[in-house]
């Protein structure tokens, strides 16, 4: 596709529809804003914001999780929104509208990080129990679980076809992300990721 192409597709996309921004908090909630509004809109937000102080009010306040949010990702195709928290579940919403669509259950400790296939189609969850999960979002129930790691699971991405991950076990992990056959441990001096930007120190 040429710039010319992608930027006019671009430019008729945002003529219509919002660009939309996703917060997930300590206080268990998140927040579903339209921070860079469509050109159809931009006049009337403007002037909501202006009679706040400048300050624009959120589209839909999200609720459910039990514990902090450590984690929130829209899907690449701008359909869903994934949210991860310390009450070891996942929750999925409508991306444009923030709906609660469902609670993804399977992990017994925190959830750390998400990670969306780039069709959208899988959906991928780390966590402080030492496994990741590929999420049947038909179903909404555990496709596939990914054992390996020892320790805490800190950061999960899609690297072309591959799952990659890295944890407090001083390992990078990298899974077939069609097959789930095998996967490959790469030992580390350092971490690769930490939680917070904190290194192990033990």
């Amino acid at each position: 596709m040429t710039t010319s192409c992608a930027l006019a597709r671009y430019n008729a996309l945002v003529s219509s529809t919002s660009e939309l921004m996703i917060t997930g908090s300590d206080d268990h909630t998140l927040f579903l804003w339209s921070l860079f509004p469509s050109r159809s809109d931009s006049n009337q937000l403007s002037e909501v914001a202006a009679s706040n102080g400048g300050k624009l009010k959120p589209l839909a306040r999200l609720t459910g999780h039990q514990r902090q949010v450590a984690h929130v990702a829209f899907s690449p195709d701008g359909r869903w929104a994934a949210s991860a928290a310390w009450d070891n579940s996942v929750r999925l919403w409508e991306g444009r509208t923030g709906k609660f669509v469902a609670t993804l259950r399977g992990h017994i400790s925190a959830v750390y990080r998400l990670t969306w296939s780039a069709d959208s189609r899988l959906l991928v969850s780390a966590s402080k129990d030492t496994t990741l999960k590929i999420w049947d979002l038909k179903t909404y129930k555990i496709k596939t679980d990914l054992p390996g790691h020892t320790d805490e699971v800190y950061c999960v991405d899609f690297v072309a076809d591959k799952i990659v991950s890295g944890g407090r076990d001083r390992t990078v992990k990298m899974y077939e992300s069609d097959s789930i056959l095998a996967s490959l441990t790469v030992l580390m001096l350092l971490f690769a990721c930490t939680l917070a930007g904190k290194t192990d120190k033990g």
